[in-house]
Order: structure tokens, then C-alpha cells, then sequence
């Protein structure tokens, strides 16, 4: 199998974890982090520009995105303009929708005349890649992330889906795929295979990147000694 250094896609760290995010930003395959009000609030922020400054300070140099939160697009336009203003690294991400399921292309198309770095998020169907494709600047770095762990929960294959829509963003080569939501290490070796751009990992998936290559009879081994262990620290008696 590949090895993480032979990957051609780009491993981007999710989270909203200061010290989980400041450690994975040492990293050198770690090209770039991504986080969103959800793991923002599960990290107990309540600040979220003190908290994306603070950040910005730390992590200057490698590209990361941040939400806009309003359902309203006229908010959602100003919320835009002053995260981009926040640094030339930051991508401002944008709902493929709001709550009302109204589709956001028309404040994509707006934000990238204005040369606003855009990461449009929450995508699911191919039908929304082709639109989002269609509103963004060919001239203006862009990521269309589409959420590939979402699709394989409803039972679906997310690899052909993944696949498709690499197809669809060759039409604007500054627009890279992200595979959002991944759910086992094993994505990024399927996205690396199908040409996927970038894959966004949480710390508890890329903490097994160490298992990469791992021989299976020694972790055929671990794993009974683990089962061994517990049983004796539990004092299991029959």
C-alpha cells in the first residue's frame, strides 16, 4: 500500500482545539486545518473572532478555513468580507445552503467576483458540485467540500460519488475537492487514489497514521493482549 509521504492529496487537520490543532499544524504532512461552528461549540468557545485571531497568530502560514454562521445571506455577506479580512491564509466557508434550503450560489458567485477565497461546505449530490463549480472564480483559489463520511452513513458508496465530482471540478483548475467527514484512515487512501485534492482528518483519525503498513499478525497480537489486559485490570472471575 501507499505510504503517508507518497500521498499525493493533501491531509488538512479538522478541529477547534487550540493545543490539538497547534500539534497537528507541526506536522509536516498536514497541509493545511479547517474547523466549523460545531466543533468550535464542542470545544466550549463562545468567542469565535477572539478565538480565529488567536489562532491566525499561531498558524499564519498554512491555509484554514472558518464559517460564517448567519442563515441570512445579506449576514452572511458581511460575516464573509470580515473573515477574509482576517489574513490572506483563510478561506471563508460558505453553506451549499441555508436552513430555509435555499441554495447560496448566487452569494458564492458574489463573494468570488470579489476574489474572496470561498470553501462552499455541506455538499452532498453531484447536482450541487456542478453549481458551485459554475459560481466560483476560475481565478480564484476555491475548495468545493463535499461530505463523503455523511454519504456513506446513508449506506452509500461515497468512493464513485468522490470520484464523479473530482470529474466535475476539472473545469476550473483552481477549485480543489475536499472529502469532508471521513470516518476510518482508510478514506485518505481511497481519496488519494480517485485524485481527490484534499481530505480534512480529525486528531483521532490521523493519531492512527502510525498504524500505517502495520504487520496484522503482530496487530493480531496486540489486539489479544489488549482483550487479555482488560480482563485482568477488570478482575474477571468464572
Amino acid at each position: 500500500m501507499n505510504t503517508v509521504d507518497r500521498l499525493k492529496v493533501k491531509i488538512f487537520a479538522d478541529g477547534a482545539d487550540k493545543a490539538g490543532m497547534l500539534e497537528m499544524y507541526a506536522k509536516p504532512y498536514i497541509k493545511g486545518l479547517t474547523t466549523n461552528p460545531t466543533l468550535m461549540r464542542k470545544a466550549g468557545l463562545t468567542d469565535y473572532r477572539a478565538f480565529a485571531k488567536d489562532i491566525l497568530k499561531v498558524i499564519p502560514d498554512k491555509p484554514i478555513s472558518f464559517e460564517v454562521f448567519s442563515d441570512e445571506f445579506a449576514d452572511m455577506e458581511r460575516q464573509a468580507m470580515e473573515i477574509a479580512g482576517w489574513g490572506n491564509s483563510v478561506y471563508v466557508k460558505i453553506p451549499v445552503t441555508n436552513t430555509k434550503r435555499e441554495p447560496s450560489y448566487d452569494l458564492v458567485r458574489k463573494l468570488a467576483k470579489r476574489k474572496v477565497k470561498i470553501n462552499v461546505t455541506a455538499i452532498m449530490t453531484l447536482a450541487q458540485v456542478r453549481d458551485v463549480v459554475a459560481a466560483l472564480d476560475p481565478a480564484t483559489p476555491s475548495y468545493v467540500s463535499v461530505f463523503a463520511g455523511r454519504i456513506a452513513d446513508t449506506g452509500r458508496d461515497p468512493v464513485p460519488h468522490m470520484a464523479e465530482a473530482v470529474k466535475l471540478l476539472k473545469v476550473n483548475p483552481k477549485a480543489e475537492l475536499i472529502w469532508a467527514s471521513p470516518r476510518e484512515l482508510l478514506n485518505i487512501f481511497q481519496a488519494d487514489a480517485i485524485g481527490c485534492h484534499i481530505i480534512t482528518v480529525t486528531n483521532d483519525i490521523l493519531k492512527k497514521l502510525s498504524l500505517v503498513g502495520f504487520d496484522l499478525d503482530d496487530y493480531s497480537l496486540d489486539t489479544v493482549k489488549m482483550f487479555y489486559n482488560d480482563a485482568v485490570a477488570a478482575g474477571f472471575k468464572l
